[in-house]
């Protein structure tokens, strides 16, 4: 069955590879699918639901990474941005947790994609479904969605 995901994709005319595997997990789907599917992690991307009052950021971020939450509200020029509840981020997106995809989501979100994706011709993001990835260039992303692009990863100081 085609997920909204991959509806959007076609509908675009964007180009895509599908990574399927068997997720036998309940928590860090997209480390999972990176190790299952013998991807280095830094090409593997997660999409974390944000928001801020009524305002909802799809923050796009390598699977190896965590978000800077006040770095990500002062690239989106909002006051703070917190991570969503999982009912919400379902209701937002219309996809479950492990699958939310940026791609085909029921209600528009604004897109945060990690300037760390521009290094790769190709990254994975979700397509719609646990154990679903597609593989995209991040210029679709950008284009398609209208993402914004910045440093919000949190850096660990250097000793």
């Amino acid at each position: 069955m085609i997920t909204p995901a991959q509806k959007f994709l076609k509908d675009h005319k964007i180009a895509f590879k599908e990574y399927s595997y068997e997720c036998t997990v309940d928590h860090d789907f997209g480390k999972f699918g990176a190790h299952t599917l013998g991807i280095e992690e830094a090409r593997v991307f997660k999409t974390i639901l944000l928001v801020h009052d009524k305002t909802y950021v799809t923050a796009i971020t390598p699977v190896d990474s965590m978000i800077s939450l006040k770095n990500a509200a002062r690239i989106m020029k909002l006051k703070n941005l917190e991570v969503a509840s999982k009912e919400d981020a379902t209701r937002i997106t219309g996809y479950v947790i492990g699958g939310v995809s940026p791609f085909g989501q029921k209600r528009r979100t604004l897109i945060l994609l990690s300037e760390s994706a521009l290094q790769f011709d190709e990254i994975l993001v979700s397509g719609g479904r646990r154990g679903l990835s597609v593989g995209v260039k991040p210029q679709d992303i950008i284009d398609s969605l209208n993402a914004t692009v910045g440093d919000f990863l949190e850096h660990k100081d250097p000793k």
